[in-house]
């Protein structure tokens, strides 16, 4: 009886979740420089022997060799690039941001094996910066939602009206409009966030750090509020970790609450 020949291929990912199957299996969902997003089997990495257990690990940066399965792919190999997890979740701020960063990238790239290297390379930018701390949590995960919906097609407009692409910027601001809305095509109930938190968006999604970690905490708590409702809308319902996300200093406007203002 003859079987079709499995096909191997090599890729470098991140890990984005793991979950058990059987008694010491796991499957994988990674997403990749070359492939996009790809789900796998990692034989017998529960096992206290397993060479390469702890190399599939949420945040870790690997080289993956893996050959194609019927349903899932298999992992033959995996070699450590760099494993952001130890400086993350020693940090809880970090961890909370962190975690909603690959639970993002996780639901942005619904498609599997449709390659988005923009997507990878914001989420490793992103565990690369928690990991270093060298930034406030929050704001590297305001800045990671924000270039994320980007990629996805769903840019915030943050300077012209949303529906009529008149000039801004503008005092009006309507999630399911997508952004910046001027007075004639407002929606009624339309937000009015204070013009210095778009600015402070427009900052951190053009990665204009020193304006962005200059603004007030104010400005950071409502800009928060504005990406978490944005991100929520387009998604069609909440991220699991975006609730638990810390922000000790910058916490945000409940996403909800901006969603019944639209």
């Amino acid at each position: 009886m003859s079987t079709t020949p499995k096909s191997l291929y090599r890729d470098e990912g991140i890990v984005l979740r793991t979950q058990k199957l059987g008694e010491a299996d796991r499957i994988v969902t990674v997403l990749t420089r070359r492939t996009g997003k790809v789900r796998a089997v990692a034989k017998g990495v529960r096992r206290t022997k397993s060479k390469f257990g702890a190399r599939l690990e949420p945040f870790s940066h690997v080289d993956l060799q893996l050959y194609t399965g019927r349903t899932l792919d298999i992992v033959s190999q995996a070699e450590s690039i760099r494993s952001y997890g130890p400086a993350i979740v020693g940090d809880y701020p970090a961890y909370t941001a962190g975690t909603a960063v690959l639970e993002t990238a996780d639901r942005l790239t619904a498609e599997e094996k449709e390659p988005s290297l923009r997507m990878f390379l914001l989420v490793v930018g992103a565990l690369r910066t928690l990991s270093e701390h060298t930034r406030p949590a929050g704001l590297v995960l305001d800045a990671f939602l924000l270039r994320a919906m980007s990629v996805a097609g769903w840019e915030p407009a943050l300077g012209d009206c949303a529906r009529c692409g008149v000039e801004g910027p503008h005092r009006h601001f309507s999630v399911p409009a997508g952004g910046s809305v001027c007075r004639e095509c407002r929606p009624t109930g339309s937000a009015m966030p204070n013009p210095v938190t778009i600015e402070h968006l427009e900052a951190l999604l053009s990665g204009d750090w020193e304006t962005a970690e200059a603004s007030e905490r104010a400005q950071c708590r409502e800009g928060s509020g504005l990406v978490a409702a944005l991100l929520q809308w387009h998604l069609e319902r909440g991220l699991r970790s975006l609730p638990l996300v810390d922000r000790s200093d910058v916490a945000p406007r409940r996403e909800v609450d901006l969603l019944r203002e639209a």
